[in-house]
């Protein structure tokens, strides 16, 4: 059958058809997702009102695409104190966001004992905050670092008050290019076996990945289907979060960036494959906030949200620092022709603007 009828009947590709995706013309493809968009969305986008807080740089780690931890290229290392991350939410939950998202590279110092508590002080004092917290990666880096099962560590996370796991750590799944970018991190089984025993426990996550670097076109499918395969057993992840490789400031050297074609066609993709994952995320942090408006008509149904403040990927070069502020993140929403959608952690609606 041909490819577009296939798609348009909401058939299942294989791998060597979704590769054969990247062969159709931008706009066909655009409309193909934006179909699949509409009969999961309508014209919704939905975006929160987070804060991310990244309490230390300093990792054990080095990954070549990253620029926050602290290392030649970003020779600042600091760590931050429990009072310094409660009076952070102290502030949020003041002005009546919902979400503190904490992730943080694998610091020994900042140990096991460390995060677990900062995260029952936080529930005890804001029971109402939803903490997503700890990418697979860390899960795996705190496994290792103190001789626990992942069983352990995520009954430990829950017990202590973390609601969701965000999707970081992904990057590809293709362990040659996980070899060249991330050696010694988590590796693909891994990640997706962490994920899957959150999603047992009956807890939702997200999963993202990192292209426009050193992969191909095929490995970015390869990611997909392996996020489909697990979905189809647990299905416990909430969101795909597509992020474009960042290029300042680290050693993977990449000579040219992604073209905005090239990640508004990824995206569109991602919709159309990822059959089963509910929500397709444009993190506007990654890709600049215009073309995460564009890509609402690739398939995109989310925008991430707010944030205040972002170490990470702003580090590497995103316009990302300091967030964006509400009313304006409405108004870009609604004058790009689509109904914001204020969402709580987990997508249920909390305001139509």
């Amino acid at each position: 059958m041909d490819l577009i009828a296939k798609v348009k009947n909401h058939e299942r590709l294989s791998f060597d058809e979704a590769v054969a995706l990247y062969d159709l013309d931008l706009f066909t493809l655009g409309g193909l997702a934006d179909e699949r968009r509409k009969a999961l969305h309508g014209k919704r986008t939905y975006f929160n009102i987070n804060r991310h807080i990244n309490p230390t740089n300093i990792c054990k780690d080095v990954c070549k695409f990253c620029a926050y931890s602290a290392s030649r290229k970003n020779p600042n290392p600091y760590a931050m104190s429990h009072e310094e991350i409660l009076s952070i939410t102290d502030d949020i939950v003041e002005r009546d966001i919902k979400e503190v998202h904490i992730v943080s590279a694998h610091n020994p110092d900042t140990g096991l004992e460390w995060y677990l508590e900062v995260f029952s002080k936080i529930k005890a004092r804001h029971p109402q905050l939803h903490i997503k917290a700890l990418t697979a990666a860390e899960v795996h880096f705190l496994a290792e670092e103190y001789g626990k099962s992942y069983d352990e560590i995520i009954d430990l996370m829950i017990a202590n008050g973390v609601d969701s796991m965000p999707g970081g750590g992904a990057e590809i799944f293709d362990e040659k290019v996980r070899d060249y970018i991330c050696k010694g991190k988590v590796n693909s089984q891994q990640w997706l076996e962490i994920h899957r025993k959150w999603h047992e426990r009956g807890m939702k996550s997200n999963v993202t990945m990192l292209f426009g670097h050193v992969e191909e076109r095929s490995h970015r499918i390869d990611h997909m289907i392996r996020i489909r395969d697990l979905q189809d057993v647990t299905g416990g992840f909430n969101c795909f979060i597509p992020l474009v490789y960042q290029m300042e400031n680290n050693f993977l050297n990449v000579k040219e960036p992604i073209t905005a074609h090239e990640i508004l066609k990824t995206m569109a993709i991602s919709r159309i494959v990822l059959d089963n994952v509910p929500n397709l995320k444009a993190y506007w942090v990654t890709s600049t906030v215009n073309l995460a408006l564009v890509a609402q008509e690739f398939g995109a149904n989310d925008l991430d949200g707010t944030i205040e403040k972002e170490s990470i990927n702003s580090a590497a070069g995103a316009k990302s620092a300091h967030g964006v502020n509400l009313s304006e993140f409405v108004a870009l929403i609604k004058n790009s022709g689509f109904e914001p959608i204020e969402r709580d952690s987990l997508y249920n609606t909390i305001k139509a603007w």
